[in-house]
């Protein structure tokens, strides 16, 4: 049999073929309790959270050069970012960095699913410390099902208060980080403390931390499966030799409990003793026996679990895993791919764009407005053009810069020919252009003004303009 007629066989779960009931488009929620578990990739899952967390609380408090480290001004325009600033002007950067970003995450998806989702997403991290929060004041999975479905009484009351406490402080701590990037962060706090902060300030940090309570303690999985527009566009990214969670039911079926030490392959049964912990800790309270679902995060909640329960019953691990589509119908998978190698082409052509934009940045920005006015005569007899210069230093340090203009002979400049800008500074100042009508070639010219710092001559610019006369015969 050759490479091309290897029999492909039908990997469908049973309980998914010919699936022919409704589908309840205003079905109401229920309610999911995951159950507590333990693994490898709740391990990793901790650790990338645990890393997430540190850079999100810790950046805000790093300082640099007297102020705070990653800082978006916005009422002076200005976001500082370690030892760089930027300005409205550099935006074009920042849309840079978010495609880089997408075309990483499409790389990823192609690659190996939605990892991003399980182990990175800040819904799935805060949703993930919220169902801690909810185990150690109400405990786990059984209890919480039979705390709710008890009467209200002083235990349960305290219980839920613990656990919303502990929600709501998660939540503001959330909000006021998140505020923290925009208003100096050791500053709000002082304020918070001191009930002195800005009615601003107290609104966006009461919204960020109600957005936080509201999607991680209570939404949860409907925001990663109706709000998340990544739930619906990032399956067009699959193919068969994507890295996705699924069961393997060539060796899981037939399902069916049995005691440890019994010969269940004579019974006709499959390694799947059908003990639903895959569904029990499924944190959008899937099972994944039905196959590959767009509500799957791929967080290998019930990897774990299953393993567990293999490890238990002395049978192999991996009756689910991360594995592809081709692997589980017996077909070889490629992991390097058209699609994933043109992804990856493209993303590391942009990364290197981008280092070259950020490094090559220019440290000065000249623009040139021209007066309403479209010329004049001075007491000389000369054409005037009266004209804005606008120089921002982007530099963290002062600038002395010269200014000078060229592009006609015989062009005289009158005004300020060196300025001092403070770091960060913009200055904003006139100038007068004349020349003598005869040495004019025609009614519009073109003219640059060039500004160079003399402390630092790789720190220029340029600006185009136009010289206006009277109509040259």
């Amino acid at each position: 049999m050759t490479e091309h007629q290897i029999p492909v066989r039908d990997v469908t779960p049973p309980n998914t073929k010919n699936a022919s009931a409704p589908l309840d488009l205003y079905a109401s929620r229920a309610q999911i309790y995951t159950r507590a578990f333990t693994g490898l990739f709740r391990n990793l899952r901790r650790a990338g959270g645990a890393l997430l967390f540190l850079l999100f609380f810790g950046t805000a408090w790093l300082q640099w050069n007297g102020r705070q480290a990653v800082w978006w001004d916005l009422p002076e325009r200005k976001f500082h970012i370690f030892g760089a600033t930027y300005w409205p002007q550099d935006f074009i950067l920042l849309s840079s960095l978010l495609i880089i970003c997408a075309f990483g995450l499409f790389f990823i998806t192609v690659f190996a699913g939605r990892v991003w989702c399980g182990y990175t997403c800040p819904q799935s991290v805060f949703t993930w410390v919220f169902m801690w929060a909810e185990k150690i004041t109400e405990g786990d999975r059984n209890q919480r099902m039979k705390l709710d479905r008890a009467p209200m009484t002083g235990r349960k009351l305290a219980r839920k208060a613990a656990k919303h406490a502990i929600w709501l402080g998660v939540s503001l701590l959330i909000g006021i980080t998140f505020v923290g990037y925009f208003t100096p962060v050791r500053e709000l706090v002082a304020d918070l403390l001191t009930l002195q902060v800005g009615g601003w300030a107290a609104f966006w940090i009461g919204f960020f931390t109600l957005a936080t309570y509201g999607n991680a303690g209570y939404l949860r999985e409907q925001v990663c499966i109706y709000m998340c527009p990544y739930a619906r566009f990032q399956s067009v990214m699959f193919d068969k030799d994507t890295l996705i969670v699924s069961y393997d039911p060539r060796r899981g079926e037939k399902r069916g409990p049995r005691k440890k030490d019994t010969d269940y392959k004579a019974a006709g049964l499959g390694d799947c003793i059908d003990c639903t912990m895959c569904v029990q800790v499924c944190p959008t309270g899937i099972d994944i026996r039905d196959g590959l679902q767009i509500e799957c995060i791929g967080c290998a909640a019930c990897i774990d679990a299953c393993d567990a329960i293999m490890e238990k019953m002395h049978y192999p691990k991996g009756l689910i895993s991360y594995t592809t589509e081709h692997n589980l119908s017996g077909q070889k998978t490629r992991l390097i791919r058209p699609r994933l190698i043109g992804y990856a082409i493209a993303l590391v052509t942009m990364m290197g764009v981008f280092a070259y934009a950020v490094a090559e940045r220019p440290l000065v920005k000249l623009d040139v407005l021209k007066d309403r006015v479209l010329y004049r005569e001075n007491e000389k007899g000369y054409v005037e053009n009266v004209y804005t210069l606008k120089i921002m230093n982007k530099a963290q340090h002062p600038q002395t810069f010269s200014i000078r203009a060229s592009g006609l002979d015989g062009l005289n400049y009158e005004g300020r020919r060196e300025v001092r800008a403070e770091a960060g500074e913009l200055l904003t100042f006139a100038v007068e252009l004349s020349i003598a009508p005869e040495k004019l070639p025609s009614s519009t010219n073109e003219i640059i003004f060039h500004v160079q710092s003399a402390d630092d001559a790789s720190i220029n610019d340029d600006a185009d303009s136009r010289f206006i006369g009277p109509s040259v015969r």
